[in-house]
């Protein structure tokens, strides 16, 4: 897992709904920064994108930089593909960018290990907290809530470090790249 008050990684990724770059210099001056890695196809994903959703508007109104990220291998998996990221936007209604990964070069700077997977940055852009939006999972009856990923930006958001005893995320490994997979884009 990347280490507590690692500086973020820089990113300049392409967001396939409006054709722009988003980079990590875009957030500037935001009180923090929540980097979400998602998969259009996980079912871990698929669980908490109602809240995933409600989270972004949540925490976007109180200036709270917010970016998603899919970096699975779209030749192997076209599920995860850039126009199918964009339908999922729509359909799940996202306020925040999705950005496609092509390379997998931001997931291993930011060493991604499942789908979803968050990471919160304070203000300096150090992280303080790297783990699960909450307890829940498609196989509990538990509801998404999005506690600990709340809990997380509302104690960076009043200018302290959140507690130490993060939980990691659970759910889909990220689908790398094997041997040469031509470009989606070329």
């Amino acid at each position: 897992m990347l280490a507590l008050q690692t500086q973020a990684p820089e990113f300049s990724l392409p967001d396939p709904v409006t054709g722009e770059t988003v980079s990590l210099a875009d957030f500037a001056g935001a009180p923090a920064l929540v980097v979400m890695v998602l998969s259009n196809h996980c079912p871990f994903v698929k669980h908490v994108a109602s809240e995933l959703a409600d989270f972004g508007r949540d925490y976007q109104e109180r200036g709270v930089g917010i970016v998603a990220i899919c970096g699975n291998d779209a030749r192997a998996y076209p599920a995860d593909s850039p126009e199918k990221m964009a339908r999922e936007v729509q359909l799940r209604g996202y306020s925040f960018p999705y950005l496609f990964d092509e390379s997998q070069d931001v997931l291993k700077a930011y060493q991604a290990a499942c789908t979803p997977d968050f990471f919160l940055f304070d203000g300096c852009r150090e992280l303080a907290y790297r783990g699960q939006f909450d307890g829940s999972r498609p196989s509990l009856n538990v509801p998404v809530t999005g506690n600990d990923l709340r809990t997380a930006c509302d104690t960076v958001l009043a200018g302290r470090q959140p507690k130490g005893d993060q939980h990691p995320s659970i759910g889909c490994n990220i689908k790398w790249k094997t041997g040469n997979t031509p470009n989606w884009f070329a």
